[in-house]
């Protein structure tokens, strides 16, 4: 490293009273060259240790000093994000993972909504144009084959995130789908449930079919019931969930519990409950998935899988810059996929079945009690 480097690193004390590097450090508990690695994208660095280094930046309002940054060859890296119509709570989330990490990572972000369909590769190439040194891509679009082959015959590295079968030739983060579904079939089953719905998400995302295994796996290794009639399609949206936990629970023998895809789609099926006169979890356990600002809005609060999408967000930045980092110093830049962790959040919408006592037969003359 030059002297240079070294200084602008160092960044030493702000005489016009403005915070420091070394007092985001201090506030974050963690080294100065830490704080550095995370700010410029270099290294790994735990997810917790981050969120601390944002959470102080936040705090003192800390702006890094430009000029150490040029001193340091840290010229802005500029990201594209594509998305199309997505979860509002899910894509709230997520804007602010990027737009946390965008600063901390002297990103420039470009953000443009791409309308699903026929237009995905024209708008995906409008955007390149801009120059991007990157692209970011959440669902639905990290599935897209279009949008795809666009961006790596482009050249342009690319980071899709919450994709269940992430494409090889562009880096990813994501959760184990298959596992967070099974985890929380299996508890379902724990909590007594025998005859669990499940509402699958969209049918073009690779993350719905994982989901779906999941859930279908803990079902066959535990033996409840597996019949085809309670696995109902969704489509992401709290219009499907509505229409697919009206199918359920019109079944002769409804479901004591359903698991929905996302949280917006449980949200519709408590709705459905409720307009049934069902009691939740009473009458109806609900599950959801992702955990998003809707899971504690509604009542009552969702059980559902965390899956940290402002985490995953500022991994992708992360990650993407340092492959671009890598790129402008002539190493080996591989596209990276990371998988990261996610947690079943028990609330207020499971139960146990509510377990009726059977039906008394009638004593006829002739029979007699066992105890006699």
């Amino acid at each position: 490293m030059t002297k240079a480097k070294q200084e602008a690193l160092r960044e030493p004390v702000d005489r016009s009273g403005k915070p420091t590097m070394v007092d985001v450090a201090r506030l974050a508990g963690v080294s100065a060259m830490t704080v550095s690695r995370v700010m410029n994208g270099k290294g790994l660095v735990r997810e917790s240790t981050r969120r601390k280094v944002a959470e102080a930046v936040a705090a003192l309002n800390y702006t890094p000093n430009q000029e150490a940054r040029n001193l340091a060859g840290s010229k802005p890296i500029r990201v594209g994000f594509l998305y199309s119509n997505p979860s509002a709570a899910y894509l709230s989330e997520f804007l602010v993972g990027l737009l946390t990490q965008s600063g901390l990572n002297n990103v420039q972000l470009f953000v443009e909504k791409c309308e699903a369909g026929t237009q995905e590769a024209e708008q995906t190439r409008r955007l390149i144009e801009n120059g991007l040194d990157g692209i970011i891509l959440p669902p639905p679009l990290c599935d897209s084959e279009a949008v795809l082959r666009c961006i790596t015959e482009a050249g342009v590295p690319a980071v899709v995130v919450a994709c269940g079968l992430p494409d090889a030739r562009v880096g990813a983060v994501s959760i184990d789908d298959y596992d967070a579904a099974y985890r929380m079939t299996r508890h379902l089953i724990s909590l007594g449930h025998q005859r669990i719905g499940f509402i699958v998400g969209h049918p073009n995302q690779t993350a719905s079919a994982r989901r779906l295994e999941g859930y279908r796996a803990a079902i066959a290794e535990k033996g409840a019931d597996a019949a085809e009639e309670l696995v109902v399609q969704g489509m992401f949206t709290y219009r499907s969930g509505l229409d697919a936990a009206e199918l359920l629970l019109s079944l002769p023998e409804r479901p004591t519990a359903i698991f929905a895809s996302n949280d917006d789609m449980a949200a519709a099926t408590v709705a459905v409950a409720h307009r049934l006169g069902l009691d939740v979890p009473g009458d109806l356990t609900v599950t959801g998935f992702d955990d998003t600002a809707l899971a504690t809005t509604i009542w009552p609060e969702l059980t559902t899988v965390r899956q940290p999408i402002a985490g995953m967000a500022r991994e992708a930045v992360q990650s993407l810059v340092r492959r671009v980092r890598a790129m402008r110093d002539g190493e080996p830049a591989d596209p990276e996929q990371i998988t990261m962790d996610s947690e079943l959040v028990r609330r207020q919408s499971d139960a146990a079945p509510r377990i009726r006592p059977p039906a008394r037969l009638p004593v006829t003359a002739g029979t007699r009690s066992r105890a006699g």
